[in-house]
């Protein structure tokens, strides 16, 4: 067969394999065009999953009869008007998603410019067009597209169910309703309305934790915790959830560049990173962030659905989000997700059965299924006393603040020197975490608030406090390490190898010391002595794949917090202990200026809070 060129209704179906690959792709193209039109309002239908009908409609700017036509041409576009595909400004830029639907579909754009004395509206069916007709319309554009992929029917076998193709719809909708709190967007198919959201007003934090609250639940907006950080000319703003507010997946996890929603590696390793320590492994906290920075600090021209991005600086920007969520949650202090006072609530049934008197089980109460999660470390002989030092017993802690009632300076009113008085005591109840009043079965601390009660998991909180100590140690000094007797070479690779040697120096700073040993192997010399007796093969493997995943080395800092946690655990107050008054008030003091202390290493929850309206809600009275 000799060289020719493909028809241009070919051409167009082969570009919509790569734009186009399910109905929500669709409208995601579609309702970005309408953003960009200047659109205040969307509104998309869809019919049978988007196969029968996909239907988008906005009070944009519209177009005029001549860029009707042009709209169907391949790679016609407003909006590079000098052709610079760095400094890009809109969602939509390639030129084209029209021609790519209408060469799989049946397409009709109806479209309508302000002050126009009539709109125009061209029919399309499989890439052929037909004449352009007036019709009668207000202003902006709709959009129908019927029958999708009844052009190249293989497409049609590898969609979903209606059900899974509506959800992926919804999934872009509400990616696209978060980054665009002042346009309103509603979506629907034959039985419901599934996304209604009003254009917000005011300020635009305030705007977008009113629509984050919309789409991601109010009890998100009740444990937001506000982003808002600048480095280098980069601006990361946006709301992260309090740890003890987690998922079992990352569905809950958007990102936005330059108003874009994009699904990015390097922010699901840095969102791990920040939560590192806070968190179980299998779960996930809810957040979105939206990062705005100079367009020639990032390409977006990256795959044809722009659903990827790359950075000039990816190290500096996952420094910035890392930096900032970390320094959010310390700031948050000892807060817990308000949703486990309302999970307490909701346990409270009343019930009449007949108690039968039965021996308590030996097992400490409240360790619940977490036990598993803690494993043995293994310590250098040299690192126990300084291991000992952190667990500190109880109240004895040199990081307990003092409340001491503090000294007012006065001057007498004759001016003849300064009179001493000593303010008035603050009451323990007036306090955060309020007094301690007793102790429930040697695991749990009752204690009474100015308005409430707060129930703390005595073993979970010292653990968290006991932990915050340790990494505070480590931080301030050099990371003890140990040398290896016989250097351990380990192959790898080649390019895994250099990624890994590359990262030398910052492998360094945390106790692990490496050198390139030839090609595609590593020389392990020292290793940091907190990890004891490890497996250095398999810890040169797991972090070239996190570096290969990544892009940087998590996993020696997930085994240094494991070992953190596991040390914590095993030097904290046990379940079990009785506690004195003066014991559980300084546990109480120590919580309420200890970063974190909200959940304990795992991300269990240390304390649950009570309302007094709560709790006489439940004895009726209220």
């Amino acid at each position: 067969m000799t060289l020719r060129r493909l028809p241009d209704n070919i051409v167009n179906q082969i570009a919509a394999g790569e734009v186009i690959e399910r109905p929500a792709s669709a409208v995601k193209e579609l309702v970005e065009n309408a953003i960009d039109a200047g659109a205040t309002r969307v509104d998309v239908v869809m019919r049978n999953g988007g196969r029968s009908l996909i239907s988008v409609t906005d009070n944009g700017k519209g177009m005029n009869q001549e860029e009707l036509s042009l709209c169907f041409e391949r790679h016609a576009t407003s909006k590079l008007p000098d052709e610079d595909l760095v400094h890009i400004q809109h969602l939509g830029f390639r030129g084209e998603a029209i021609p790519s639907i209408a060469s799989v579909s049946r397409m009709t754009i109806s479209t309508r410019e302000r002050d126009a004395d009539s709109g125009w509206s061209l029919a399309v069916e499989g890439g052929k067009r037909g004449d352009i007709q007036p019709v009668g319309m207000s202003q902006g554009t709709r959009v129908e597209v019927r029958d999708i992929f009844f052009a190249t029917p293989a497409r049609l076998k590898f969609l979903k169910t209606e059900r899974a193709e509506f959800g992926a719809a919804l999934d872009v909708m509400r990616r696209l309703a978060m980054a665009y709190p002042h346009v309103a967007f509603t979506l629907a198919d034959e039985k419901r309305t599934a996304l209604k959201v009003n254009a917000a007003q005011g300020d635009l934090f305030e705007a977008w934790l009113e629509r984050l609250g919309g789409i991601m639940g109010r009890e998100f907006t009740e444990n937001a915790l506000k982003i808002d950080a600048e480095r280098n000319g980069v601006l990361l703003t946006g709301y992260a959830g309090v740890p003890t507010l987690n998922r079992g997946n990352a569905a809950m996890q958007f990102l936005f560049v330059n108003g874009r929603p994009v699904k990015d590696k390097l922010f699901v390793g840095a969102v791990r990173a920040a939560y590192m320590d806070l968190l179980a492994r299998n779960r996930h906290p809810l957040l979105a962030l939206f990062l705005e920075l100079p367009a020639d600090q990032v390409d977006v021209n990256v795959h044809p659905a722009k659903a990827e991005v790359r950075f000039r600086d990816s190290g500096g920007i996952r420094g910035l989000i890392i930096g900032s969520l970390r320094n959010a949650l310390a700031e948050n202090g000892h807060q817990a997700s308000s949703t486990i006072g309302g999970q307490v609530l909701g346990a409270f049934k009343p019930e009449h059965t007949q108690l039968s008197l039965q021996s308590r089980s030996s097992q400490p109460i409240g360790m619940g299924n977490w036990s598993d999660v803690h494993r043995t470390a293994q310590l250098t002989p040299g690192l126990q006393e300084d291991v000992a030092a952190y667990h500190a017993p109880l109240p004895v802690s040199g990081s307990v603040p003092e409340y001491s009632a503090p000294v007012a300076s006065t001057v007498n009113h004759e001016g003849s020197g300064v009179a001493e008085e000593t303010a008035p005591v603050k009451p323990p109840e007036d306090y955060p975490l309020g007094a301690a009043r007793g102790q429930l079965h040697e695991t749990y601390i009752v204690a009474q608030t100015r308005d409430g009660m707060v129930l703390v998991d005595q073993h979970a909180a010292h653990e968290r406090l006991v932990m915050e100590r340790m990494k505070k140690a480590f931080a301030e000094k050099q990371v003890p390490r140990q040398m290896l007797l016989l250097p351990d070479v380990v192959e790898l690779d080649e390019v895994a190898a250099d990624r890994v040697a590359e990262r030398a120096e910052e492998l360094a700073d945390m106790g692990l010391v490496i050198e390139p040993f030839g090609r595609g192997a590593l020389v392990v010399r020292e290793t940091p002595a907190m990890l004891g007796a490890c497996d250095v093969k398999g810890l040169i493997q797991d972090l070239a794949d996190d570096l290969s995943e990544y892009d940087t080395a998590l996993d020696l800092k997930d085994r240094m917090d494991d070992v953190f946690a596991t040390m914590a655990c095993h030097g904290s107050v046990r379940s079990g202990r009785r506690l004195t008054a003066e014991e559980m008030n300084a546990l109480l003091r120590e919580m309420e200026v200890t970063p974190h202390s909200g959940q304990c290493n795992h991300g269990r929850p240390t304390y649950v809070e009570l309302k007094l309206t709560d709790i006489e809600k439940l004895f009726g009275r209220r």
